[in-house]
């Protein structure tokens, strides 16, 4: 049986290069029809076409949603959708601008979320931001672990948290299985910078010149694959300390290499 975090970390990955591939304002096939005798007749910033969300959920994210509306003029609109969708109709219905957030949640593609953003929120949240939102809480694996309802509630909580604080550049927070591969990065840099050092010379204790020939490739795997990710979405130091960790142990485990294999040449020929 494959290991359940290697499966996570596949997983993650597919729906991420399948989110790129796809780009975050995929409701555009959807807004192309135009059905507005499926939206109700009063507004209300939730239509749940798929009953994705329980009753009373629903009621608390929509008075939610009014108070941050009221609050710091972002309107979040959030609409579910499976069989057929009200498409281009939303956007009078809802008045959707330039500050507008609106969540569409339909079970039929790979990805459970799609968004359509107002010009004036890539100043505060960039198209990178939207992409990896789009992967975490929307992927096939999130959503059978926690529900599409939970998808919606945890990912709207993400924006409104990241405009309270004027901005993000990324999702906050590091899954484990995004941990996992800083971690992995971490440690391949260490393996990289400790082979680059190995003595080539009588003498010498470590190849600083290998070193920096190498450092693009090492520097690059740890600082900007293994610590980047960690310090940009966490102020946790136990995952970085972690990654410190994998590094420096790759890095003391390749340069001793050649002396573990004179000893298992040493002790072959006795």
């Amino acid at each position: 049986m494959r290991n359940p975090c290697f499966r996570q970390i596949v997983i993650a990955l597919s729906i991420s290069i399948v989110t790129l591939l796809t780009w975050v304002t995929s409701p555009g096939a959807a807004m192309a029809v135009n059905n507005p005798e499926l939206l109700p007749a009063q507004e209300t910033p939730i239509v749940d076409l798929a009953n994705y969300l329980p009753k009373q959920q629903e009621e608390a994210l929509i008075k939610d949603i009014d108070n941050f509306q009221e609050e710091t003029g972002w309107k979040l609109r959030i609409l579910t959708q499976y069989d057929r969708s009200p498409g281009r109709a939303v956007i009078n219905f809802w008045g959707l601008d330039d500050k507008s957030i609106l969540l569409v949640a339909d079970g039929r593609g790979g990805n459970l979320l799609a968004f359509s953003i107002g010009d004036a929120v890539y100043e505060l949240l960039p198209r990178t931001f939207w992409i990896e939102l789009q992967a975490r809480f929307g992927n096939m694996y999130f959503v059978r672990e926690n529900g599409e309802n939970n998808s919606i509630v945890q990912s709207m909580d993400t924006v409104k948290n990241c405009l309270i604080k004027g901005g993000c550049v990324v999702v906050p927070g590091l899954p484990k299985e995004q941990w996992i591969l800083t971690l992995i990065t971490s440690i391949v840099g260490g393996l990289v910078f400790g082979f680059a050092g190995i003595p080539r010379k009588e003498g010498q204790v470590f190849a600083w010149q290998w070193a920096l020939i190498f450092s693009p490739l090492w520097f690059i795997l740890f600082i900007a694959f293994g610590i980047g990710p960690v310090v940009t979405r966490t102020s946790e130091w136990l995952p970085l300390f972690r990654n410190v960790i994998g590094f420096a142990l790759g890095a003391i485990v390749a340069y001793l290499s050649p002396r573990f294999n004179d000893l298992t040449t040493s002790n072959s020929k006795t």
